[in-house]
């Protein structure tokens, strides 16, 4: 903290809000689009097929991967949600039937963090003179559940359009050579500097939920594609007698 004047200046993050609610929606399903995508891709061009097959499989991994996870994401957070308000709802019945078993419960976790147990004692006393804040201390703090959900609606949509946007990166250059086959010239060498770029840039952004080092995580981001979409030009490549 900067103290001036009396005063004094929180350097804290200000508080998440708009789409960065749904960064990590963003993210993963940014990174799972590309490296998929991009996996398709060099799987094609390992078995040396034209730029029309490319973008056939492209295009339906794009849909079919990006409505599956868009599923994924939207169930997993529903799941979530209703046993966050399950958890919200038994600790409101707790509260009310058994407030003495709750405070020292409080206290006890108070201690564990290292109060000594006479404060801890007045810290309780004082939050349960309002109901509504000893619940929500004892789930935000005891259950570690957020009071406010995120919506699995949105998490779906903002994966969908994330995987989508990101995952149709490795398809761009074989659209221009679909569309004018004399504009560019090694496709796929130019397709892999471009998917590189993407997914250092994505992991480096990532550092906004991990709170890693940028740096690593764009390289480590970057190896993780690269080993994949290796594995997949490697399978291309072996069956590629069986596309003839």
């Amino acid at each position: 903290m900067r103290l001036k004047r009396g005063k004094h200046i929180e350097l804290h993050h200000k508080t998440v809000s708009g789409t960065e609610k749904y960064l990590k929606s963003i993210l993963y399903g940014g990174l799972d689009g590309i490296i998929t995508t991009f996996a398709v891709v060099a799987g094609v061009a390992g078995a040396a097929l034209g730029s029309g097959i490319i973008l056939i499989l492209g295009f339906a991994n794009l849909i079919a991967d990006g409505i599956s996870m868009a599923i994924g994401d939207y169930l997993s957070t529903k799941s979530q949600n209703e046993f966050h308000e399950r958890e919200k709802k038994h600790e409101k019945e707790e509260v009310k039937n058994y407030p003495e078993a709750e405070k020292e419960e409080m206290v006890e976790f108070y201690i564990k963090k290292g109060v000594n147990r006479q404060d801890a004692i007045k810290l309780v006393s004082i939050i349960f003179k309002n109901k509504k804040l000893a619940v929500e201390t004892l789930i935000t703090e005891e259950l570690d559940i957020p009071t406010k959900e995120e919506s699995p609606v949105k998490n779906a949509v903002f994966t969908f359009l994330s995987f989508s946007v990101f995952g149709l990166i490795p398809l761009i250059v074989y659209i221009i050579h679909y569309l004018n086959s004399g504009l560019i010239t090694n496709t796929f060498i130019v397709t892999i500097v471009l998917t590189a770029i993407a997914l250092f840039l994505l992991g480096s952004f990532k550092v906004r939920i991990t709170g890693k080092n940028w740096l690593y995580s764009g390289i480590e981001t970057l190896v993780i594609g690269g080993v994949a979409a290796g594995a997949a030009f490697a399978v291309g490549k072996l069956l590629a007698g069986m596309a003839g």
